[in-house]
Formats: C-alpha cells, sequence, structure tokens
C-alpha cells in the first residue's frame, strides 16, 4: 500500500520543514484532519523530524517544585488550589528542608531546570530569598512559575538567580480567571524586555476551547519568541467545575502539540507536553516536566505523591522515545544576536 496524502497538507508540510512556521489558516485546517488519519500522521511525523533536527536529539526535563499550597482567593475553575475548589483548607510552604531534598534531587538526576512554581498571592519577597538560596546549593537553572510582574520585579527575579518565568496567557483567561488578557500579555513582555527567558505552554486545552482560540495562543508564543513552547491538557482535579466538559485524550493532544510545533519554525528551543507522556515525544515534544509540591491538577497536596510523573520517570520516557536527557539543555545557552535558534546548531 502507498502512502499517500492529499495535496493540500502535503504543501503545508512541505513549507513548515523548511522551519519558516505555518499560517494560522493552516494550523486551522492540519487540526481539523480526521485524527487517524494518514494525513494527522504525517503532521506528527513532520513535526517530529523538525524538533530531532533542530534540538540535536536532546530530551529536557523541567523539574517542577510547588513551592505552597493554599485556598487560593482568584479562584480559576481549572486550579485545585483555590478557595472555590475547596480542597485545600489552609495557607501552608513546603519546608525548606524539603525545598532543597526536591532540588538536590533534580540535580543528582538530570534535571535541565528547577520550575518553581507559587499560587497568586504567595509572597514575591520570599520566591526571592529562595531564589538566592537555592542558586547556593544548586547549579541547575532557575525558573519562576508565579503572577504577573512588572519590570522592577523582573529585574529583582534576575538578581535573585533566576534565569527564566513561566508564564502563560491561559485558554478561558478572563472568563475562567479573574485575570485580564492584556495584563498577561504585558508580563511576557516584561520577562522579554528584563531578559528573562519566557517559558511558555498553550494550557489549559479541553474540549470546550475553539481551535481559533487554541491556534492565536499558539501564534502568540511564535509572535513573542517564546524559549519553548508546546499544549498541556487541562487536568479535571476531583470536584472540578470543568468535569462537566470531560478531558481531550492524549492522542488528540499529540497532534496539538505537532501543529504547535510547525507553527513555532524556528524559534523555540525546546517543545514541551504536559502531563508526560510518550505519544507526543514522537509528535515534536521533547521536553517533559516531571513534578513534586503543589500542583493545580491535583488533590494532594504534594503531587509526588499523586498524579505528578517523577524524574525517572520522565527520563525513561525520553530515552523509550529516542530523545537523550544526558545532553546538555538547548533551553539555557547564549541566543543569538536574532534570538532564534538556527536548525541543527547548538547555541554557544
Amino acid at each position: 500500500m502507498g502512502w499517500k496524502i492529499s495535496p493540500k497538507v502535503a504543501g503545508i508540510l512541505d513549507r513548515a520543514g523548511e522551519f519558516a512556521g505555518i499560517r494560522r489558516d493552516e494550523a486551522l485546517f492540519l487540526l481539523g484532519l480526521d485524527l487517524n488519519s494518514k494525513e494527522t500522521y504525517a503532521v506528527m511525523e513532520t513535526a517530529n523530524r523538525l524538533s530531532r533536527e533542530q534540538f540535536q536529539g536532546k530530551g529536557e526535563n523541567h523539574f517542577h517544585i510547588g513551592l505552597n499550597v493554599e485556598p487560593c482567593p482568584f479562584n480559576c475553575s481549572f486550579c485545585s488550589l483555590t478557595l472555590k475548589a475547596g480542597l485545600f483548607k489552609e495557607r501552608v510552604e513546603f519546608p525548606e528542608e524539603e525545598v532543597l531534598r526536591w532540588a538536590k534531587l533534580g540535580e543528582a538526576q538530570g534535571a535541565d531546570a528547577l520550575n518553581l512554581m507559587t499560587t497568586g498571592t504567595f509572597s514575591f519577597e520570599r520566591l526571592l530569598e529562595i531564589g538566592r538560596w537555592l542558586r547556593r546549593e544548586v547549579t541547575v537553572p532557575l525558573v519562576a512559575n508565579t503572577r504577573d510582574i512588572n519590570h522592577r520585579e523582573g529585574e529583582k527575579l534576575l538578581d535573585a538567580g533566576y534565569r527564566g518565568a513561566y508564564h502563560a496567557l491561559r485558554l478561558g483567561e478572563g472568563k475562567d480567571t479573574p485575570f485580564k488578557r492584556e495584563k498577561r500579555i504585558r508580563t511576557i513582555r516584561v520577562l522579554k524586555e528584563v531578559g528573562l527567558l519566557w517559558m511558555n505552554c498553550v494550557e489549559p486545552v479541553g474540549p470546550e476551547h475553539a481551535l481559533e482560540e487554541v491556534v492565536d495562543l499558539m501564534l502568540l508564543a511564535r509572535e513573542h519568541q517564546a524559549t519553548y513552547s508546546g499544549v498541556m491538557r487541562r487536568i479535571n482535579f476531583p470536584g472540578s467545575p470543568m468535569d462537566r466538559y470531560g478531558m481531550i485524550t492524549e492522542q488528540e493532544m499529540a497532534r496539538m502539540v505537532a501543529v504547535s510545533r510547525l507553527v513555532m519554525g524556528d524559534v523555540p528551543r525546546a517543545h514541551c507536553t504536559h502531563e508526560p507522556h510518550s505519544l507526543s515525544l514522537l509528535a515534536g515534544a521533547n521536553l517533559l516536566f516531571p513534578e513534586v509540591g503543589s500542583s493545580p491538577r491535583d488533590g494532594k497536596a504534594d503531587t509526588g505523591k499523586g498524579r505528578g510523573k517523577s524524574l525517572a520517570a520522565c527520563r525513561n520516557m525520553l530515552v523509550e522515545t529516542g530523545w537523550n536527557p544526558d545532553r546538555e539543555s538547548n533551553c539555557f545557552a547564549a541566543a543569538e544576536a536574532s534570538g532564534r535558534a538556527r536548525p541543527g546548531v547548538r547555541q554557544p
């Protein structure tokens, strides 16, 4: 049986194979293909090939450490760490001894970054203290995942030892969250302007989201030159108000990961998927997030004892799908003057 796909899809993939990115209408068309068609598998193959060439086979493990749990008053609908969710009744910060143990574990097991996540009301000064302290204890790059910030606060993150910050304009922003889209985008600009690496994901994807909204966030990541982007599906924690919508499958997420990778072209230094699974690692993703501490997707205070995947499990997924987690991270290498990574060339 021959392997023939539609000329329209073939044309899009030929252009995508030149690392030039794809247009909005092309991304929407690819996301509308039959999920089990040859064309969809060709999309995934093209994205896989681009990533293996551009990232030189490197598999990335960015270790999520959630620093605190609380009944957060911002009440984002998809988050378990909220007053409305009712799962956590008290504000608790994990002890320094535990955070240090996790950080040392990450370093010992080859984590490429430590992503320190807080809830929206966590003390910013405390986050700075933790950064200053951890950078003396471990050599793994630190990434902050916290509230919206201004330029002065961004500079403080840099001074405290953070190399980057994870920040996303979420699907349903302003409806499922109390935050304005403009404020989230302004923070992204702040990160870029002060010299922090901007880490991103199109999230949290659910069946209720229009493909147009999903694609627009893929394009936002390209426009603002994300260090990495990718796709995270919404996980419905116990009692989630989003339960009525269900969840997308890992198969659908892998297709979205692939289309997102084609959209990004030669911009990213890595491409992520969350929660960790193997299928997306054959569809353009090379970056996973093992997790401990708090997680907005879990009903347990320490997701390492719940949904979170371990460093060892994520490393094994990367190895089993042909990625090398032992190579140096591409994410923290010096950028070229243009800020864009060239395919097949590791930055000095």
